[in-house]
């Protein structure tokens, strides 16, 4: 089995977002046990993208059922794609014999750095292909869009997101920040399980087994 999961805390927030922290409360010098505070936004770290997250009547995390976080994955190299390049149609495989496409676009390698924000995207066109195959998608990258730097509540128009909106509008789940891709074979099963919270989204464990 390989871990797909970046460790929560590690990076840096999407623009806008709250950091993601784990620190002590209790420690076994004070206290003689340990217990740690987690703080983070629901779109912390390696996560899934309810529909909830861009749609007013978006189904949040909890309406899925568990088995819903298992899909037969097709992964899909994109490393030849450049910042800010819209991955076209036509890198989308065929999609009659499973149910998610992971975009390996070598962002993974620069999780920390500033770079990690100019990535590939997918466009419009991609993602409603795999929306209309009730595929989800997976990316190596903080979104399936372009990454927008603007403050909160200024880019809320409902053209915002299209890839997003394309996606969550067809019920089909988002997990972003992937990593470890390299290397993995073309059809592999994947597991992506989020905390257990009703909200538009989740840090989760996301697990390739080969």
């Amino acid at each position: 089995m390989r871990d797909l999961s970046h460790a929560l805390g590690s990076g840096e927030p999407y623009p806008g977002d709250p950091p993601a922290a784990v620190t002590p409360h209790a420690t076994m010098a004070a206290d003689g046990y340990r217990v740690s505070a987690v703080a983070c936004s629901t779109h912390s770290g390696t996560h899934i993208d309810a529909p909830s997250h861009l749609l007013a009547d978006g189904r949040s995390l909890d309406a899925f059922d568990v088995s819903a976080f298992r899909f037969d994955a097709h992964v899909v190299d994109c490393t030849g794609y450049g910042p800010e390049d819209a991955i076209p149609v036509d890198r989308v495989p065929a999609l009659d014999d499973h149910d998610m496409v992971v975009f390996n676009t070598g962002t993974a390698a620069d999780w920390g750095r500033p770079e990690y924000y100019e990535h590939p995207h997918l466009s419009v066109a991609a993602a409603e292909r795999c929306a209309d195959a009730g595929c989800a998608v997976a990316v190596d990258a903080p979104s399936v869009d372009p990454t927008r730097t603007a403050p909160a509540g200024e880019s809320s128009d409902a053209a915002a997101y299209p890839a997003h909106r394309a996606l969550l509008g067809a019920g089909a789940l988002i997990v972003e920040n992937v990593t470890n891709l390299d290397g993995l074979p073309e059809r592999v099963p994947v597991q992506a399980y989020p905390l257990p919270v009703a909200a538009d989204g989740a840090p989760a464990r996301v697990i390739a087994a080969p």
